[in-house]
């Protein structure tokens, strides 16, 4: 019987990890290329997971690297993203590079190696005039990932994820641990949010089901929430609830510009700022194909965010999650 063998970018990262623990659990060989192999110690004890110490980011050099990599390759999934860039038009380099460059090297690789299948990780509201370089830059990086007739392509837009170990509900909970106030741009701004288990369980139900090939799924969780709502829960669910203050417009972008110089990365930027004029939530209509269609009904925020936020020692109980998830 054929083991299927899934090459996984991206798959150190937060819903990388999430992934790569559901597709050990049914058996799949997973590769795991990293620039860091301690970055992925907590996925070499998963069965079926080889984390191979790779640099993936050499610019022309990508499609050979790729190509070697794809060999006896199933199928390969993508989820890098980056959430900040230097400025550009249509959008900066760094989006550039890692939504729209990536893509399509990886698919002249999977097409070069004769790797049928291709899942792409795009973002709910990606179009060609979205308000922001990031959104602008997912939405060609789908049509990289669907510009080959050779490859079966997917493609996944997921509203804002959360999860443990979410840069998300877990950053305004930090916030509010340490802030008097939260003073809060986008704050009318709505939002779907969905699980990080639900988004990887997509990527498995997807996998494996020959008909999702050439189809686009939009992922979102059952319930909206405007970004000052989603605040307000991260301060009741970490214990320390502070006073939200809406910033007006002018005032939310110099935050933003303040925001891009934080110690160790920015917390958010003026593009990210530019994302929220548009809601980041799903509009049903017959075309529309969502979790529901993948045969997943969706966790809410409310019964999974309280078990986690603020909770000590989250780390080590997500890694012991991955283990006994894939049966360890």
């Amino acid at each position: 019987m054929h083991t299927p063998t899934v090459l996984i970018i991206g798959g150190t990262g937060f819903i990388g990890s999430h992934l790569v623990a559901k597709l050990a659990a049914v058996g799949t060989r997973v590769i795991v290329p990293t620039r860091r192999y301690e970055r992925a110690k907590h996925l070499i004890s998963l069965p079926g997971v080889e984390v191979v110490e790779q640099n993936v980011s050499q610019g022309d050099a990508q499609i050979d690297i790729f190509m070697r990599l794809m060999h006896g390759v199933d199928a390969v999934i993508n989820l890098v993203g980056v959430l900040h860039s230097r400025q550009g038009v249509p959008y900066g380099p760094d989006f550039a590079r890692a939504h729209v460059e990536l893509p399509k090297r990886l698919v002249a690789a999977c097409v070069g190696a004769g790797v049928p299948r291709y899942l792409h990780m795009s973002a709910l509201g990606a179009a060609r005039d979205a308000p922001s370089m990031y959104l602008r830059s997912k939405f060609d990086g789908e049509l990289a990932a669907m510009s080959s007739p050779a490859l079966a392509a997917t493609i996944f837009r997921p509203s804002v994820v959360f999860g443990p170990e979410d840069k998300f509900l877990n950053l305004f909970a930090s916030m509010q641990k340490i802030l008097p106030v939260m003073p809060l741009g986008g704050f009318d701004t709505r939002f779907q949010p969905v699980f990080v288990e639900d988004v990887a369980q997509a990527f498995v139900n997807a996998l494996l089901d020959p008909a999702s090939a050439g189809k686009m799924y939009e992922l979102a969780g059952p319930d909206i929430y405007t970004l000052g709502q989603i605040v307000e829960l991260a301060g009741k669910y970490c214990g320390h609830p502070r006073p939200i203050i809406k910033l007006p417009a002018p005032l939310a972008r110099l935050q933003a510009l303040l925001l891009e110089w934080a110690p160790g990365g920015p917390l958010m930027s003026r593009d990210n700022l530019d994302s929220m004029q548009v809601d980041n939530v799903i509009t049903p209509t017959s075309n529309v194909l969502t979790l529901e269609d993948l045969g997943i009904r969706p966790s809410s925020l409310a019964a999974v965010a309280p078990r986690y936020i603020g909770s000590a020692g989250r780390g080590r109980a997500r890694f012991d999650d991955f283990r006994s998830r894939a049966k360890r």
